[in-house]
Formats: C-alpha cells, structure tokens, sequence
C-alpha cells in the first residue's frame, strides 16, 4: 500500500529530477510496505541504507544544476537537504543500534517532509532551471 503517489502536481518540470523524486517515492513506499509486512530488521536496514544513499545522490543532482543556473535560493536549498540528510542519518543509527523502530510517525515524516519539500522549496527553481535549457 503506497504511502505516496506520484502526480503531475509534483512535477517539476525537469525529468531528470522527476524521475529522481519518482524513485525515492518508491523508497519510501518499500520501506513502508516492509514495514506494515514485518518484514526482518536486515530488509529494513537494507531498504533505509538505499533511501539514505539514493537521497543523497539526488540532493547532490538538484545542487549541482543550481550551481550551474546561479540560482539564489542554493544555499538555503543545500542546508535543507543537509538537515534532512542529518535525520535520516541519526535514524539509520538509532534503528541499527535498536534505540529506535520503524513507526508510522517516521513514515509520515518522509512523506510529509518529501512531497513539501517537492511542492514548497524545489518548484522554486523549475523556472531558473527551465530558463538554462534543464527541462
């Protein structure tokens, strides 16, 4: 059962960008379903290890095109990402070293944190990026 579904309304407009927030929709959506599943600690800690690198993978995509653009709001943007980076980081820690488990608190979180992040910070830069020839 999806947590997030992917709609046009989050697009924007690059699709390279798309596809990347596409697939960490579905990272998050695994790790939910394994969630609800029960699924063994090591299928967790696998699924959140690829969420934690696919994010940072992305993070790394979006900034590189806003150095490239000159884009104003880059510095706020990356200390965004670094935060966010910095939770999940700490989460990964804690889950591993059984402080903390998997709840639908922290599914809502990611949603939550991704789909505003998506629709409030990053649709800020669709026109810049736009306007550079990043479509």
């Amino acid at each position: 059962m999806a947590i997030i579904k992917w709609t046009e309304s989050l697009s924007v407009g690059v699709a390279e960008i798309d596809e990347q927030h596409q697939n960490l929709i579905n990272l998050i959506n695994s790790l939910h379903d394994a969630m609800l599943k029960k699924q063994s600690k090591e299928v967790l800690a696998d699924i959140l290890d690829k969420l934690a690198a696919y994010t940072v993978y992305h993070f790394s995509t979006e900034e590189k095109y806003m150095e490239q653009c000159n884009y104003q709001g880059l510095y706020y943007h990356k200390k965004e990402h670094e935060r966010f980076v910095e939770k999940i980081e700490s989460f990964i820690r804690d889950y591993q070293a059984n402080k903390l488990g998997l709840s639908i608190e922290l599914m809502t979180f990611l949603k939550d944190w991704l789909t505003n992040h998506i629709m409030i910070t990053d649709k800020k830069y669709t026109a810049v990026f736009n306007e550079n020839g990043i479509v």
